[in-house]
């Protein structure tokens, strides 16, 4: 009896480490990212990583809304591992969505750019801007989110649904702040303004981001409402845009990178995240490409626009807009619906 029992507890515990290598093999192997971000980052980033730790990367490209929408209807059998979208303004009330995890290389990174949740991880920065098409532009004035009002662009305005784009809401977010008294969001002023802005839209609304910018490129709209990420990358490519970073100011998030809660390679999803706030990646980012790395003391390249050329808010609080996110996204639309 006693060698059938010391059989039978021998054969479960091997039982057990079985199991568990095989699943520290897979961790070894695997690792699935939801990303929104831009195509030029996710290639320059992504090999690099497969390259340097020998995990093998599945990416699902989509906008910010159709990826969250993905996780949270995926929370109690998890396919992915990372969502590399958004920041915290717009995930904070997804929190329950993620697994805690502070990188290892958190402290590197700008003060106000760190980790301060334990949920969500700001690796580099997108902030607000104006596209316009410079064939289209003429003699009309773009420096400034009030010029966004002239009559002479009704119809010509490219904007997204700031209820599922994480673009739209922020450049929502900078037109509130830029029209508010006394820097209010939620003043009365900064409402008339929206409604006005509605009205220039004409009815049109972008299905998606990607849609603002390749409009705006493809000559279909005289300006708008994006990433500066897209659309410095399009000026820098020879298309008819240029890059402008309205005068009231822009709002400056930090796009972050979060561990999905009971993904099946949260391991290697640590690596991804410590990876993407590298110092590797971030210079490599700041050198190259047209996003803005969030680690202390990387340099950018000069083919972006210095900070010193870059208003920002004062009264801007990143803490207020995401306790705060899903009651103007509620405003908007009611304000949308009004027009109609």
């Amino acid at each position: 009896m006693k060698k059938s029992l010391v059989y039978l507890v021998t054969l479960g515990l091997l039982a057990v480490l079985l199991a568990g290598g095989a699943a520290f093999a897979a961790e070894e192997k695997v690792l699935v990212v939801y990303t929104a971000r831009a195509e030029q980052l996710n290639n320059a980033v992504i090999p690099e990583f497969e390259k340097d730790t020998g995990i093998k990367v599945e990416i699902v490209v989509a906008g910010t809304g159709e990826v969250l929408k993905r996780v949270e209807s995926e929370k109690n059998n998890p396919h992915g591992d990372i969502l590399w979208a958004a920041d915290e303004t717009m995930l904070s009330q997804y929190k329950h969505l993620f697994m805690k995890y502070v990188s290892t290389e958190d402290a590197k990174m700008q003060p106000e750019f760190r980790n301060k949740s334990g949920y969500f991880s700001p690796a580099f920065a997108d902030p607000t801007v104006m596209i316009v098409n410079t064939k289209l532009q003429g003699n009309l004035k773009l420096d400034s989110w009030a010029d966004l009002l002239n009559p002479a662009l009704k119809g010509k305005i490219a904007f997204g649904d700031p209820m599922n784009s994480s673009s739209a809401f922020q450049c929502l977010m900078a037109v509130l702040y830029a029209a508010g008294k006394d820097g209010d969001p939620m003043s009365d002023e900064a409402w008339a303004f929206v409604d006005k802005f509605i009205a220039n839209l004409d009815g049109k609304v972008a299905n998606s981001s990607s849609q603002v910018f390749k409009g705006v490129s493809n000559g279909e709209y005289v300006v708008g409402l994006t990433w500066e990420d897209p659309a410095a990358n399009l000026q820098r490519s020879g298309a008819p845009v240029k890059v402008v970073f309205p005068k009231e100011g822009a709002v400056f998030p930090g796009e972050s990178v979060q561990i999905i809660a009971n993904c099946k390679h949260p391991e290697n999803a640590k690596k991804f995240v410590d990876y993407m706030l590298s110092e590797k990646v971030q210079k490599a980012v700041g050198e190259n490409l047209t996003v803005r790395p969030l680690r202390a003391g990387i340099k950018l390249g000069d083919h972006m626009t210095p900070m010193s050329g870059i208003a920002l808010f004062p009264t801007y609080s990143e803490a207020w807009v995401a306790e705060n996110k899903a009651k103007i996204t509620q405003k908007y639309g009611e304000h949308l619906e009004d027009s109609m």
